[in-house]
């Protein structure tokens, strides 16, 4: 679907028609290619060709579909992910200063790799910088009080990345209390919090970004138990498809408390009614998903 010289929008069509493709309302289909962009709507359309050729009963409204199922589960993902960010970042900023204080966040000795935590830091304080003229609890702490700000308000600067990394080069006795209080109590407790966390971070930045989740394959796969492995889809040849969204689908179940979850299965049942034709094991989903997971 793609190609390296300039067309207008009449003349996409005319090549998507040429390969197979059906297209029963032109103005609706130039309309939806100028508003997202031809290149970045091929992405939705590989599960629907091979070597560039549409299957026969391919349409256009096809891909629409798709790209807005896509479109929509994102923006659902991202609201359970601010879940698990904010929890995080809570349970994190509780367990820090409980042991360094309100502002131990800023003195790079209590961390194992102080070039890491001044960059983390840095970041931060041009978020703070720019943001100051905006946000009343930044004014509050620096033009008012003059002070530092407590780490338990200085979350709100970093993202659930700099969390990660500063979990990361946390000692070992924080990471402990901050995977106990995700019920991670087994020795590797916090080295499994840390790769969730990893996994969290790859999710969060491409549904933000509008990045497609649809047949995309995961170099970084996320860690699952045994059990939760027992949850993937079996390919053909017999192995577990633990590269495709469902996985990381899986430790949100672990993070989030249960009843939460059910709120976030219930929108993807009632995402999947909206639009029957995508379908889900191009997400790794297995056929009974709604029954297993």
């Amino acid at each position: 679907m793609t190609d390296k010289n300039f067309k207008t929008l009449d003349e996409q069509l005319a090549l998507l028609r040429s390969r197979g493709l059906k297209i029963s309302d032109e103005e609706k289909a130039k309309h939806f290619l100028l508003r997202n962009n031809y290149y970045r709507v091929s992405g939705y359309s590989l599960t629907l060709r091979k070597n560039d050729i549409f299957s026969k009963s391919a349409t256009f409204q096809n891909i629409v579909d798709i790209y807005n199922f896509d479109h929509e589960l994102r923006h659902i993902i991202l609201q359970y992910l601010e879940l698990i960010e904010v929890h995080m970042k809570s349970v994190y900023a509780y367990q820090f200063t409980k042991v360094h204080g309100a502002t131990g966040h800023l003195n790079e000795k209590n961390f194992s790799d102080p070039k890491k935590h001044r960059e983390i830091i840095a970041k931060a304080e041009e978020q703070k910088n720019r943001r100051l003229p905006h946000e009343a609890y930044l004014k509050h702490f620096v033009n008012d009080l003059q002070s530092d700000i407590p780490l338990w308000a200085y979350v709100d600067l970093l993202t659930i990345s700099d969390v990660s990394f500063l979990f990361s080069i946390s000692e070992s006795d924080i990471k402990k209390s901050i995977a106990k209080e995700f019920g991670l109590c087994m020795n590797k407790g916090s080295e499994i919090l840390g790769s969730y966390m990893h996994s969290m971070t790859i999710i969060r930045n491409l549904c933000a970004h509008g990045g497609r989740l649809y047949n995309r394959l995961f170099e970084q796969k996320p860690s699952l138990n045994k059990k939760e492995k027992a949850l993937l889809r079996q390919n053909e040849d017999g192995t577990i498809d633990n590269a495709h969204f469902y996985g990381f689908l899986l430790i949100m179940r672990r993070l989030l408390p249960s009843d939460i979850f059910n709120e976030l299965k219930e929108s993807l049942i009632l995402l999947t009614r909206k639009y029957p034709f995508v379908r889900m094991d191009y997400y790794g989903f297995r056929h009974d998903w709604e029954q297993k997971l």
